[in-house]
């Protein structure tokens, strides 16, 4: 399916600025953005597409089930394409990284503990939070050099 009927197939219609922000997702080295990171991979593209605009289509994206908005505890808002996979996310609080993951064993845990409370889980979000590996190694180099 092109870009364009997936956009119709939504309800929306194929305009260059959605067509453009649906391919910075598409195309992207970075799987999680926010707005500021779409507007930037924009403007780096030299298109003319506001800031605004981003915002809007990101927002439309999201109702017609195109993208997914998760709210990490940095307050700002980040997507990422919905592929209809469960999967949860570890933050960087260091950098801002996030990383995807999925583990049957902590899914399976959920549920019963869920169960046992007399719940029934329809779908939950899990973000776990601390420092990546690239973040750690830099912190680990700094404490061994003298001058930091």
């Amino acid at each position: 399916m092109t870009n364009i009927d997936e956009l119709k197939s939504t309800g929306l219609k194929a305009t260059l600025p959605r067509l453009k922000i649906l391919e910075i997702f598409q195309k992207g080295t970075q799987r999680h953005m926010t707005a500021e990171d779409v507007f930037r991979v924009l403007l780096e593209e030299r298109s003319d597409v506001g800031l605004a605009t981003v915002y809007r289509v990101l927002t439309q994206f999201e109702q017609a089930g195109l993208l997914m908005r998760s709210n990490f505890e940095s307050g700002k808002a980040v997507y990422e394409l919905d592929q209809g996979q469960h999967h949860d996310h570890f933050v960087c609080t260091q950098c801002g990284k996030v990383e995807e993951f999925y583990d049957a064993e902590i899914e399976r845990r959920q549920h019963a503990v869920a169960k046992s409370k007399g719940w029934v889980v329809h779908d939950h979000a899990m973000a776990l939070y601390g420092e990546c590996a690239q973040c750690g190694a830099q912190r680990a180099a700094c404490e061994q050099c003298e001058q930091c």
